[in-house]
């Protein structure tokens, strides 16, 4: 049975108490530790597969349902399907990491640096520079982005128990066309090997120390075509 197969029939059997229990018994405590547990082997993305998210303004308190449904796949892109929320329908275009390179104007040469890098492991660092191009009104941003693995945490949501990777990342931005422009970004991000996706992640943006986004997205559903 190939694991989303299973991954299936464990979401059809989640809701018995019987399978609450047992899953109880049998998951490890979370750790923030140096010791890192070895993930669970990921099979390769296929076209079809999908993760629904609820998010939730932090500001306002308004919840949106978005989902992701991969289009493409090929040795060097996920192009991904996303619908839904405030942001409308939209293309994202991903590297085999996770790393954005597109979404709807905006172009990140050569990625926006919020994706993983593996192998995945508590301590992990890394940095990514890159701009960030929009296509409609020629705004350029320098983005430098710090991100690091802080921990491992067993996560509960909608969609499941999942244990994860947590790891947090920080992004600064600079206007290329007015200095005077900055923005900050802070993000912290539960990975989950076994869906090869995050189950959770946290976003906070300021712009010229201002707050203007922060939001909390957690998965309610996922699977595959097939």
């Amino acid at each position: 049975m190939s694991r989303w197969a299973a991954v299936a029939v464990v979401y059809l059997l989640a809701g018995t108490p019987a399978t609450q229990a047992a899953e109880r018994d049998a998951q490890p405590a979370a750790s923030n530790g140096a010791e890192t547990k070895s993930p669970t082997s990921m099979e390769e993305p296929m076209p079809g597969d999908f993760w629904t998210y609820e998010v939730r303004d932090e500001i306002g308190g308004a919840i949106e349902v978005r989902k992701s449904v991969v289009t493409q796949v090929n040795a060097g892109e996920i192009r991904v399907d996303v619908a839904g929320g405030k942001s409308g329908d939209r293309l994202n275009v991903y590297d085999r990491s996770w790393n954005l390179k597109s979404t709807g104007p905006w172009k990140y040469q050569p990625i926006d640096g919020s994706g993983i890098r593996t192998p995945l492991k508590v301590g992990a660092a890394w940095s990514v520079t890159a701009y960030d191009v929009n296509s409609q009104n020629g705004d350029i941003f320098r983005r430098s982005v710090n991100a690091k693995v802080v921990g491992q945490e067993t996560i509960t949501t909608k969609a499941g128990r999942f244990e994860t990777f947590k790891i947090e990342t920080t992004v600064s931005r600079r206007s290329a066309n007015d200095p005077s422009k900055k923005g900050e970004i802070t993000a912290q991000t539960w990975y989950a090997p076994v869906i090869d996706h995050w189950v959770k992640r946290s976003f906070v943006a300021r712009a010229n120390n201002h707050l203007v986004n922060s939001s909390t997205s957690e998965l309610v559903e996922y699977g595959r075509k097939n």
